[in-house]
């Protein structure tokens, strides 16, 4: 990134001068648009710890009641029918459109959390990694930063039980899926890591889940859907004996590697462990509500020194601030206080929450994001929300004072992806976007 204008550029430890990061190539090649020459403000960019692209194409639409019961579990069916539509094509039209919106939103790496593997019914595409690619491909199109985390999805539930009809285009084997992450492997480059998603302790049989860990590379990063409903905790606790954090603490080398998305629902000694186990816990506040899950105690696991991210999983909502804000007005809402996520290093909400995101993005995404800042946020210093703003209140006031994206620039690698807050090919993404969601939709009806 070059530059030639004043910056504050905000670090764990506070605010620094530096330069603004205004005269390197935007990603189409075209130089970034003038920017005032008064002092701007840059925060690092922020990495999304879980999502599955292809449900950004439903948000919205499943909203209307069809079980008295409405749940997770009800929910899953209409997500598992919208699923079955997807076409290589049309899932790096939607990734692509959602990573867009990502960066506009503040989020420069993605975590990728992908099991829609194959064709309908679970016939393989010629090439077996077809879809895998499209999503490689959406990433590196729109120039977010990616770990694609391929899920080894085995089983129905923790009886073992087959995988349903319309769970059998997510199915692996475990020699399959290792050759899958072989393949993939093959595509890393600087913007891309290949990591390992386990689904769940209910999707992925003990033995298959000893024999994935043992093939890993030692670096790899592991991912698992873990303790995010209930019943899930009963099933668990009836047939494996344990609560499914316990059980992986104590049957996994559980470390820095690992994050755990959702794990809701916690007991005290679970929530102790997973701090100790120097892991990352991935909270999706907007799907948690969106789904009904349950609220994560934040509070107590920042006491124990927990290591945390967020994620934005079903792309309901893309934002970084909403699930940073949300995260902490769920926690408001439960105690009847405010200001739950502070630190004694700092009475501000917002940079609490700032440096947790910050503190576990290399740890869990596998890249070494460089604390010189290379992946950075130029907030938008015109926007009125930023009117006479200090160091002590502009991130509080960015996280805090609505749902407008103060983003004015992201850049990724040293390019300018983002420029006067929209994508720089935003309107031909959107055009392929609208054409595939025609066609998704034309398939169900």
């Amino acid at each position: 990134m070059n530059s030639n204008a004043t910056a504050r550029i905000w670090h764990p430890e506070g605010w620094r001068d530096g330069q603004l990061p205004q005269t390197g190539p935007r990603a189409d090649g075209l130089a970034p648009r003038h920017v005032s020459s008064a002092p701007q403000r840059v925060v690092p960019g922020i990495a999304n710890l879980h999502s599955h692209a292809f449900q950004r194409a439903m948000a919205g639409m499943a909203e209307a009641q069809t079980d008295p019961a409405d749940s997770f579990w009800t929910w899953r069916k209409t997500m598992y029918r919208f699923a079955d539509r997807f076409t290589p094509e049309s899932l790096h039209a939607v990734a692509a459109q959602l990573y867009a919106e990502m960066l506009e939103a503040g989020y420069t790496t993605v975590c990728e959390f992908h099991y829609l593997h194959h064709g309908p019914g679970g016939k393989p595409w010629a090439h077996p990694a077809a879809m895998s690619t499209a999503l490689v491909e959406a990433a590196a199109d729109v120039g977010i930063r990616m770990t694609l985390l391929p899920v080894l999805y085995m089983t129905g539930g923790f009886d073992g039980r087959p995988l349903e009809p319309r769970q059998q285009r997510f199915g692996h084997s475990v020699d399959a899926y290792l050759r899958l992450l072989d393949t993939l492997r093959a595509k890393q480059s600087g913007r891309l890591r290949i990591g390992c998603a386990l689904h769940s302790l209910r999707a992925v049989p003990e033995a298959a889940m000893r024999e994935v860990l043992a093939a890993l590379p030692a670096d790899s990063r592991i991912h698992i859907h873990i303790a995010e409903q209930l019943p899930e905790v009963e099933e668990c606790l009836q047939l494996r004996g344990s609560r499914p954090v316990q059980w992986l603490l104590d049957n996994a080398e559980v470390d820095e590697r690992w994050t755990l998305v959702h794990a809701t629902h916690l007991d005290d000694a679970e929530l102790a462990g997973v701090a100790k186990s120097g892991a990352t816990v991935a909270i999706c506040p907007t799907t948690e509500a969106n789904l009904g899950d349950g609220l994560f105690r934040l509070r107590d696991y920042l006491d124990a020194g927990g290591r945390w991210g967020v994620g934005s999983d079903s792309n309901s909502s893309v934002s970084p601030v909403e699930e940073l804000r949300w995260l902490e007005y769920g926690q408001r809402l439960v105690t009847r206080r405010r200001n739950i996520a502070v630190s004694v290093d700092s009475p501000s909400a917002g940079e609490t929450l700032l440096r947790g995101v910050v503190a576990s993005a290399s740890d869990s995404t596998g890249h070494r994001l460089d604390p010189s800042h290379a992946d950075v946020l130029v907030l938008d210093g015109e926007a009125p929300q930023f009117a006479g703003a200090t160091d002590a209140d502009t991130v509080d006031r960015w996280i805090f004072s609505g749902n407008r994206p103060l983003v004015r620039q992201a850049w990724v690698d040293g390019r300018c992806v983002v420029d006067g807050g929209r994508h720089v090919d935003a309107d031909a993404i959107a055009a392929r976007y609208r054409q595939a969601v025609a066609g998704l939709l034309a398939r169900e009806r």
